[in-house]
């Protein structure tokens, strides 16, 4: 890992995801989390505030950018729910089958080098009838949107931490092992190649 992976990487995308739009998503989406949750790329814990501590026990996030635990350490200290970090690469998740209640994954399935192999592991660990709670931005349905998508892709990459503009996050929740039981999709406040977003629940089958 370099100097600019290890050091910069992390305040950028901190505060990328942290604009009110992508804060607004998750204000949505988090607090219909319950049980024992495995969060996937916690990063620096954005969605940590948001998470409901009545109906919340736990929290396991997973995230190989160790270079981005501290921040979500600090956020977490803030909260009343236990919660732990673990640098683990995503495709493979260190816990045993059926133990969780909740998936969360925001902003996350767009750097996963495999999304697919990383939901099949999610889906493993997640009790029978637990959710898939994601936000997701991924491949615009407009053909001149996507077409800048796929231009800027090649540069965006590197600087944003492997992160893929133009994936179709439906197809690879569903490719997963997931069924799609609600979803809303959307442009957010920004450049369109970056802010076409879907936010939604999902199921295992």
């Amino acid at each position: 890992m370099g100097f600019y992976d290890k050091h910069i990487l992390p305040h950028l995308i901190n505060c990328a995801c942290g604009l009110p739009a992508m804060m607004g998503q998750r204000a949505k989406l988090i607090p219909l989390a319950t049980g024992r949750v495995i969060e996937l790329g916690i990063g620096t814990g954005l969605n940590l505030p948001f998470y409901d501590a009545k109906k919340v026990s736990a929290i396991i996030g997973v995230d190989p950018a160790v270079g981005m635990h501290k921040k979500a350490r600090e956020r977490a200290e803030q909260i009343s729910i236990p919660v732990e970090t673990v640098a683990l690469e995503l495709e493979q998740i260190a816990a045993e089958d059926d133990s969780f209640d909740t998936a969360v994954s925001t902003f996350t399935l767009c750097t996963i080098p495999d999304a697919i192999a990383a939901l099949h592991e999610v889906r493993r660990v997640l009790k029978p009838g637990g959710e898939l709670l994601f936000c997701e931005h991924g491949k615009s349905p407009d053909a001149g949107v996507y077409a800048w998508q796929q231009r800027i892709q090649p540069f965006w990459k590197p600087l944003a931490g492997g992160c893929h503009l133009d994936r179709d996050i439906p197809a690879i929740i569903e490719q997963g092992g997931f069924r799609i039981v609600e979803m809303e999709k959307r442009y957010l406040k920004g450049p369109k190649p970056m802010t076409y977003v879907f936010r939604g629940r999902a199921v295992a089958v």
